[in-house]
């Protein structure tokens, strides 16, 4: 079923308000595999994209909820992270809590105290933004479900991704495993650029014992926000080609995805990482996060394809760390011949 943005607008009346309340949530990272670039209007997305969810790389988020006397016009919260007060965070937590607001209005009847902790470094290219509005998504989804009559789970499903949306576009892709589709694809059913999907069609079972290592090139804040990068796509040069572009290879994924087709996966997979930072390169004014040792490392990778024959290969976010993807069962050849030589920190995960 395909919901409309009315659908998630709340026409009941409320049943029940707690004085306080403990939600918690879990929500995974995402690699997107042909990437998201560009937005338009409400966090809507320029094209299409399909991405692994990952499995370890997660934020844990606890919610502490105490009801107010009156609900207030913006959402009082304080937000932590590992038990740290971090106002920094807040101003795009406090821009999220507006957005939603027409799709949950309940939220500003609460006092919140946000609690996350990231499995994984903050602002290591493992794309935190994404899992941390993914994590809040579902608790308030799940406020909802103890304010209000019950709807179904698909509903609840996709408005969580909804929801995550509007705090970070990737985030739309952090709700579910093992594959999600962003952006409304006509070959591809129940698609929409609302909400993120899990695709009906089963991936082939090579792709289920994916491993992605994560090489920390640069840990911290990037040089420039992907809000600014997405931003500058509108008067990009280059931007009807690659809607276009983006548009073809989600199809080409899907197929390969399905087939098992290594060698096009590896080689559209390589493309997209390149041809996203190529876009960045050419944007005004112009930028470059990659590094000198991310250019290392993807030399590393293909010389030991070419050498060897192992099916691995790289991805990138905006970012300069390198995501090595590759069958699980050839964990321990890459370990010896490309893991080990490596003298930067690598953090292994599971599609």
């Amino acid at each position: 079923m395909k919901f409309a943005e009315k659908d998630f607008i709340i026409q009941e009346k409320m049943i029940n308000k707690p004085k306080e309340l403990i939600i918690k949530a879990t929500a995974p990272s995402n690699i997107a595999l042909v990437k998201y670039w560009g937005k338009h209007g409400l966090q809507l997305p320029m094209n299409p994209s399909i991405s692994f969810t990952l499995n370890n790389s997660l934020t844990q988020t606890n919610a502490h909820l105490s009801v107010l006397k009156k609900p207030l016009n913006t959402v009082p919260f304080t937000f932590y992270l590992d038990q740290k007060h971090q106002p920094n965070f807040e101003p795009k937590i406090a821009d999220f809590f507006k957005k939603i607001q027409n799709f949950a209005p309940f939220v500003t009847y609460f006092n919140w105290k946000i609690y996350s902790h990231n499995t994984f470094p903050h602002s290591s290219g493992i794309a935190s933004s994404a899992s941390g509005f993914a994590a809040l998504a579902k608790i308030i989804v799940d406020l909802e479900k103890h304010l209000y009559p019950p709807q179904t789970e698909e509903y609840y499903t996709k408005k969580i991704s909804f929801l995550a949306r509007l705090g970070s576009g990737s985030a739309s892709r952090s709700t579910e495993h093992p594959v999600m589709i962003w952006g409304l694809h006509h070959k591809i059913k129940n698609t929409s650029d609302l909400y993120a999907i899990v695709p009906e069609f089963e991936i082939h079972p090579i792709f289920k014992t994916f491993k992605d290592s994560i090489v920390l090139v640069e840990k911290g804040q990037k040089k420039v926000s992907s809000s600014i990068g997405h931003n500058l796509m509108n008067q990009h040069p280059f931007k009807n080609i690659r809607k276009q572009q983006a548009y073809n290879r989600v199809s080409l994924m899907t197929e390969y995805l399905k087939s098992g087709d290594l060698e096009n996966f590896i080689k559209l997979t390589e493309s997209e990482a390149l041809g996203l930072h190529a876009l960045m390169m050419t944007s005004d004014p112009d930028y470059i996060l990659m590094q000198p040792d991310t250019l290392k490392i993807i030399h590393n990778i293909r010389n030991i394809r070419k050498e060897t024959g192992l099916p691995v290969c790289f991805t990138l976010d905006a970012g300069a760390n390198v995501h090595i993807l590759y069958p699980e069962k050839i964990f321990k050849q890459l370990q010896k011949f490309l893991f080990k030589k490596l003298e930067i920190e690598i953090i292994h995960d599971f599609v």
